[in-house]
Parts: C-alpha cells; structure tokens; sequence
C-alpha cells in the first residue's frame, strides 16, 4: 500500500463541478491499493498517517502529529501511484488492486483513522475528480508499507 501524504492548508475534491468533500489544516492524502497488500499493509500506512510527526511545535519544531493540533485528513483513492512506466511511456498498472479490493481497503481506511480520532473526508471512489490543495511548507512524505525496515 502506498499513500501520498501533503500537509495543506486547505484541500478540496470536486466531481463534475460540484464540491464533494473539502478540509482546512490537515492532510490530503492520495491512497492505493496494491493486489498483494493485506490488512497488515493497511494497519502500518494508517498508524503511519495517525503518528506522523509533521506539525510545527511552539519552537518551529516538526513535532506534532494530525492528531495533536486537530487536523482533518481528505483521503482519495489513487491507483495511479502504482503506475508502472520504465518500459515504453504509456504506464502500466497491473500492480494496482482490482476496484472491488481497492474500495474495500479505501473504506477500511476512512474507518480506521476516524476510530483513531480523526476527522476524515472523502472523495469519490472510481471517479474523475478534481482536486485542489494548498500545500503547506510544502511537506510531502511517501509511505509504502513494502519499505517496512
């Protein structure tokens, strides 16, 4: 499982011009499922998500995780982040998780992080969307639940 985390200002999804789903401070986080992660591989991103350490403490410190200064969490479902492109240039994605595995992780996911607390929006699952995001530092941290030391 792989998750894109930013820390924004704000952030927003639409889906054919209509606002789905939008945050303030927190964290857009792009998500995809990989068709070998299991319920460990979720476990590990999301305790990752819920404990990163990347608010600013009173001495400017990246010290404080989402859930220390009440941050929301605008999660949206990417499977184009296990896009494959070092043979020719159109990418593959065959490492990506069929949509019925994919959804069923996603909201797996939506569920585990408000169980720690946190507030979570969405977008929309399978669909076309746009999405806006005013990145704050700009901080952006790659998990990946393979790169588990």
């Amino acid at each position: 499982m792989r998750a894109v985390v930013q820390k924004v200002e704000n952030s927003s999804v639409s889906v054919d011009g209509e606002l789905i789903s939008e945050i303030d401070k927190g964290f857009m986080v792009l998500l995809a499922v990989k068709d070998s992660d299991t319920l460990e591989d979720l476990e590990y991103i999301k305790r990752k998500i819920a404990k990163l350490r990347i608010f600013e403490d009173n001495d400017g410190k990246l010290n404080l995780s989402i859930k220390d200064v009440g941050g929301e969490i605008l999660l949206i479902s990417q499977f184009t982040l296990y896009g494959d492109a070092r043979k020719g240039n159109r990418p593959s994605f065959i490492e990506s998780a069929k949509p019925d595995k994919a959804e069923e992780y996603y909201e797996i996911m939506i569920e585990e992080l408000e169980k720690e607390g946190i507030s979570v929006k969405a977008g929309k699952f399978q669909t076309h969307m746009k999405v806006s995001l005013i990145n704050d530092g700009p901080i952006t941290i790659l998990l990946d639940s393979e790169r588990i030391i």
